[in-house]
């Protein structure tokens, strides 16, 4: 999916379903225990939120490197969504949700391939200026 074909972070598929599982996970937290709104709820819906918050934001940066960092950031709160939703589980907070499980792994598999495209952008690009600053040498 090329930048210009875009308007908006909105058009991204990774950003759409990124806010899907961040539903999810105010869903699911919903029956958590009262004692666990400053917890574990409010933990888990936070790093459920920062998934599109920082799609959105790294979109919105000038620089690709900076989009790059941000996707690594919504990566590692994913990776954070699922702990929080193990141990959920394990404390008798939640029964397992295939449906919640397989959007986490959806968005795992889109915040790979568009970072993925975008560091083979950027390679190509670093290619072709190395290339072009080569040729002024010689």
């Amino acid at each position: 999916m090329a930048d210009s074909l875009l308007k908006s972070f909105r058009d991204l598929e990774t950003w759409r379903a990124a806010m899907k599982l961040a539903k999810g996970a105010y869903r699911i937290s919903e029956n958590f225990p009262r004692s666990e709104i400053y917890g574990l709820t409010s933990q888990l819906r936070r790093s459920a939120v920062s998934v599109p918050a920082n799609i959105a934001e790294g979109y919105g940066r000038e620089h690709r490197g900076d989009y790059l960092r941000f996707l690594s950031i919504a990566s590692g709160s994913l990776a954070e969504v699922e702990t929080l939703f193990e141990l959920a589980i394990d404390l008798g907070f939640s029964e397992p949700d295939k449906e919640f499980q397989a959007q986490c792994e959806q968005v795992g598999r889109l915040l790979t391939k568009l970072r993925q495209s975008l560091k083979i952008a950027e390679d190509s690009r670093s290619e072709r200026y190395d290339s072009a600053h080569d040729d002024q040498n010689l």
